[in-house]
């Protein structure tokens, strides 16, 4: 299986525990990996064969800008089931980081990883009936 990748999709949105970071926004920045079959892309050098990446990243930047979560793992979940949803593609992995959270003394970036595939997805449509 092939994959393709973006990095660094950076979104100012409005997530956290805390109120003022609900109210006030905050930069987050997403990186995904999508499993999909680049086979007849590769080979008729056809974007109407291709995963569109450009719709990927959309995809992304509506549903971190438009929700509200506590959490970045309420995030990174939405995010894999949208792309799971939306996207011909096998399986995701979705990495949602928060540049300087605030923590006292701490200067870096909190982060949570999730990967997903159509199997998870499936189970998640079953607990929901």
């Amino acid at each position: 299986m092939d994959k393709v990748s973006l990095r660094g999709i950076d979104v100012y949105a409005h997530h956290g525990v805390h109120p003022a970071e609900r109210e006030l926004g905050q930069r987050f920045v997403i990186d995904v990996d999508l499993w999909v079959d680049c086979a007849i892309a590769a080979r008729t050098d056809s974007l109407t064969a291709a995963l569109d990446y450009t719709e990927v990243h959309r995809r992304i930047c509506a549903v971190t800008a438009e929700n509200s979560f506590h959490l970045i793992e309420a995030l990174a979940g939405r995010l894999c089931r949208a792309l799971l949803e939306g996207f011909p593609v096998d399986r995701v992995r979705v990495r949602v980081k928060k540049p300087n959270p605030p923590i006292p003394s701490f200067l870096g970036t909190a982060a949570v990883t999730f990967e997903r595939d159509q199997a998870w997805l499936e189970d998640e449509r079953g607990r929901q009936k």
